[in-house]
């Protein structure tokens, strides 16, 4: 895969509580926000994002960090391009007071933003409420967000804060308890958050579905694939499931998953339209 021009894409700013970033958005209808993984928003996640445009949904993917459609595994960068990009990225979020990488039971400082991000698309875009997909090192931010009640379909794709060294970081996620305790109401009162991960993935411990399942009961829908599913183009070991590790073709396990994904969208947001 080449760079993407993202030239279907309009390009705007975002600016709530002293913080400004770039915003994409393409399409009508309700908003879903697409949070990037590390490296950034790659021409997989544009292509992600083009999937749920041509549901009927409004898509808008704030730009945390890395370039705009920038491929990271061209096919002479290899694995080592990779790393390389990954780690610019990583780094960038370690040194940025919007993330919190290592810490439990801790909601990172941009959830807010991302929130004030995903009320305002609803008042621009209506319908009835608003979608919200995290990825890898964002994963956890859609559920954090969900204390909204504006944001009807969380979707965690493979949730990676925080990184699991300890056995507690591994049973945890980047979510407050105050966070999960309102996220869990809304769960019993009829929520669905949706959680994907490759069963090998150490960046996703078992344990941290398990918690998730614990704590939000019926409402925690995971898809758990296996890594012999995974694409094998890809050049890191099986990890992202709506991108660089899904195989786009009828009756693929990583297809399956992403209509699972594109369904909720399509039950929470368009049913009613």
């Amino acid at each position: 895969m080449t760079d993407d021009a993202a030239a279907d894409f309009a390009r705007e700013t975002f600016t709530r509580r002293g913080v400004t970033h770039e915003i994409l958005r393409s399409g009508s209808g309700p908003a879903v926000i697409v949070i990037a993984e590390i490296p950034g928003v790659t021409p997989r996640v544009l292509d992600f994002a083009r999937q749920v445009r041509d549901l009927g949904c409004t898509v808008v993917i704030p730009v945390l960090f890395g370039r705009v459609g920038h491929d990271p595994n061209p096919d002479s960068a290899g694995l080592l391009g990779a790393a390389v990009a990954m780690a610019r990225a990583g780094v960038a979020m370690c040194v940025s007071r919007e993330f919190t990488l290592f810490a439990t039971g801790k909601t990172s400082p941009v959830v807010p933003w991302l929130r004030e991000l995903a009320a305002a698309e609803h008042q621009r875009c209506g319908g009835p409420g608003v979608g919200a997909v995290g990825m890898c090192l964002t994963g956890g931010f859609a559920l954090a967000m969900a204390t909204d009640e504006r944001v009807l379909a969380p979707v965690l794709a493979q949730p990676s804060l925080p990184l699991g060294v300890t056995p507690a970081q591994k049973a945890a996620i980047d979510t407050s308890p105050e966070d999960m305790a309102v996220v869990a109401a809304r769960c019993a009162a009829g929520l669905t958050v949706l959680g994907l991960r490759f069963k090998g993935d150490r960046l996703v411990p078992a344990e941290r579905f398990a918690h998730l399942r614990k704590v939000l009961g019926d409402g925690f829908v995971a898809i758990e694939l296996a890594d012999e599913a995974a694409n094998p183009a890809g050049v890191l070991p099986p990890h992202s499931t709506l991108t660089e590790h899904l195989i786009d073709e009828p009756g693929q396990p990583t297809r399956e998953g992403l209509d699972q994904v594109l369904d909720v969208f399509r039950t929470r947001l368009l049913a009613d339209l």
